[in-house]
């Protein structure tokens, strides 16, 4: 019995070592990575996003390269301070094949944009840039962080701005956007709400964005 076991267990270690199997207690040396965004977004169904836009807006078809930092104001040559944080506004400025909607109306305008980009910013980024200052011009953007929403399958970000425009007689005008973006492999979502305090109407909610964004990457999933 003794001898019969001690063969079985010789085996078991021989097997295992020209294995390397995990379930012999050995992990792999050089595990898969895991990510938790994928490569899923069709653009085509950016037009099903519609539905989900409020009623009696204005709505109008966006083809690319579109910046979603000039969305709201920031033409070609604006800064960010500290300078990292720049793509956390302006995602993915340059592809051709970006599409989208905008949609105006009493509440604001909203921006729903569906492109290439390079994945997710590095965490190093994200730690630096809880807060930081865009300029263009003679408008100072100050932008904050907010709480990320939740998306299956997609590494998100959400931040609030105020923006002050001084105008030629000294004024100055304010302007808030709220923005909110969902990031894949390949490609990134992203919803702009731009609203106007001085508006005699009841602004949309900034966690609106957020919500769009739920419901556009849906559609753009389908």
């Amino acid at each position: 019995m003794r001898r019969a076991l001690a063969v079985a267990f010789l085996v078991s270690t021989v097997v295992c070592a020209m294995t390397m199997s995990a379930a012999c207690g050995s992990p792999p040396k050089h595990p898969v990575p895991q990510t938790s965004s994928s490569s899923t977004l069709s653009p085509a169904g950016i037009s099903r996003v519609r539905a989900a836009l409020p009623a009696g807006y204005e709505i109008g078809d966006l083809e690319g390269p579109v910046s979603a930092a000039g969305l709201w104001g920031f033409g070609a040559g604006w800064v960010a301070d500290p300078p990292p944080c720049m793509p956390l506004a302006d995602p993915a400025p340059t592809d051709r094949a970006a599409r989208g909607l905008s949609a105006s109306g009493r509440g604001g305008t909203i921006f729903v944009l569906v492109a290439a980009a390079d994945g997710p910013p590095r965490p190093d980024v994200l730690s630096e840039c809880g807060g930081w200052t865009m300029a263009f011009g003679h408008t100072i953007a100050e932008v904050t962080r907010t709480r990320n929403p939740s998306i299956a399958g997609a590494d998100t970000l959400a931040w609030q701005a105020v923006a002050r425009t001084v105008v030629e007689s000294g004024n100055a005008t304010i302007t808030h956007a709220s923005g909110a973006v969902a990031y894949f492999d390949r490609e990134v979502a992203v919803v702009i709400l731009v609203t106007d305090p001085g508006s005699p109407h009841p602004p949309l909610d900034p966690g609106f964005a957020t919500g769009l964004l739920a419901t556009a990457v849906t559609e753009l999933r389908r």
